[in-house]
């Protein structure tokens, strides 16, 4: 066997079962995500290479997630759940206080935040649940799985973590969506959830309602609660069509922008890249929830089906909420920017799940259990 053969050869097995497109994809916005950890962060080599391990690690993950089948995923379903709702109690009880915050649990050899395993937990144990009742739901099946979407949402509101609570409910909510919940059911629990809105309001932090507030009218806070906002559209607009060039942006070099590698790195993109990096990057968001919903629409089984649609749109919910986030829309919520912002556990989750979206591209047949 000739080198050249031999390298064809390992590429091929390397590569199967890895979506082309996807992948793609993927490897461009790691690319450009690299180069703006590397202007938001002050030109850190540190930052630039802890972020280049991050996607390396996380591709990895994704090459082994991509080679396991979805019949051996939904026999991991129970116990993935399991285990992280059993890491949630033990955060609620002994986990690490940080920031006024208890999100982190010590195993001794390394902190783990355990609602990073939900993101994939939740939806994973729900279309599992709907594949074994596909043959007739009744209002009982949807209680059932209500219970089990509401259970970790509310021990991950309770660290108090609003972005991912909202997260990890969007990843259930669009499985019990996409199974066929009633249109009738829908426009009730949103009548009841706007009947809520006084008594939810009443439990929400002091924090989370003056960001609320802060949303409604920034300038009565530019100091304080209004900062982040100001400052991050003010460095959106000053990038104009073509932005100021890479590593030219005053704001960011400047300190204007807070967490400007983590949950404000859009600031930074739209100042140095300007309009046109936006659409770029809105490009390739909708080039990935495109071929997701096309592996979900071509997917086999109702569990593949319903996995795979549940990803991909909490993917296009964490897009959403961190652009209306920086932009103004919607209130902080401490959402990152996905595959952009600066981090390894955020990273980790969604090459997770695209490795589960290729495994289910690749592997046609679902065998029952």
């Amino acid at each position: 066997m000739s080198p050249r053969t031999a390298i064809d050869r390992v590429f091929d097995i390397l590569a199967r079962r890895l979506d082309g497109p996807l992948m793609v994809t993927l490897v461009v916005l790691a690319a450009l995500s690299l180069a703006v950890v590397y202007s938001a962060s002050g030109q850190s080599n540190d930052r630039t290479l802890g972020q280049a391990r991050n996607f390396a690690v996380a591709l990895v993950v994704l090459w082994v997630a991509a080679k396991i089948p979805p019949q051996q995923l939904m026999r991991l379903a129970v116990p993935i759940y399991i285990a992280g709702l059993s890491l949630l109690v033990s955060v609620a009880l002994f986990g690490d206080i940080r920031n006024g915050a208890r999100r982190w649990l010590n195993l001794g050899f390394i902190t783990i935040q355990p609602s990073e395993i939900m993101k994939i937990g939740v939806p994973l144990l729900l279309a599992a649940y709907f594949h074994r009742k596909e043959d007739g739901l009744n209002m009982k099946d949807y209680f059932f799985a209500g219970l089990i979407l509401l259970l970790p949402a509310g021990l991950i509101m309770r660290q108090p973590d609003l972005g991912t609570s909202v997260l990890i409910f969007s990843s259930g909510f669009f499985v019990i969506f996409l199974a066929g919940l009633s249109w009738r059911l829908l426009i009730a629990a949103g009548i009841a959830g706007l009947a809520a809105l006084p008594f939810a309001w009443n439990m929400l932090h002091d924090y989370q309602r003056t960001r609320v507030l802060t949303l409604l009218d920034p300038g009565t806070d530019p100091l304080g609660a209004g900062y982040h906002i100001i400052q991050s559209t003010i460095a959106i607009g000053s990038g104009g069509v073509f932005g100021k060039g890479w590593l030219n942006g005053s704001q960011s070099r400047l300190d204007f922008i807070p967490e400007r590698s983590t949950d404000f790195i859009l600031a930074v993109l739209g100042e140095e890249f300007g309009l046109i990096g936006l659409l770029l990057l809105i490009t390739l968001y909708l080039i990935i929830i495109g071929r997701g919903l096309m592996i979900a629409i071509n997917a086999p089984t109702t569990f593949s089906r319903l996995l795979a649609g549940a990803i991909t749109m909490t993917f296009f919910t964490y897009a959403f909420v961190n652009i209306g986030m920086v932009t103004g829309v919607l209130p902080v919520v401490g959402v990152p920017l996905p595959l952009v912002s600066y981090g390894g556990t955020a990273i980790l989750s969604m090459f997770m799940g695209f490795g589960i979206l290729m495994s289910i591209a690749s592997h046609k047949r679902l065998v029952s259990t």
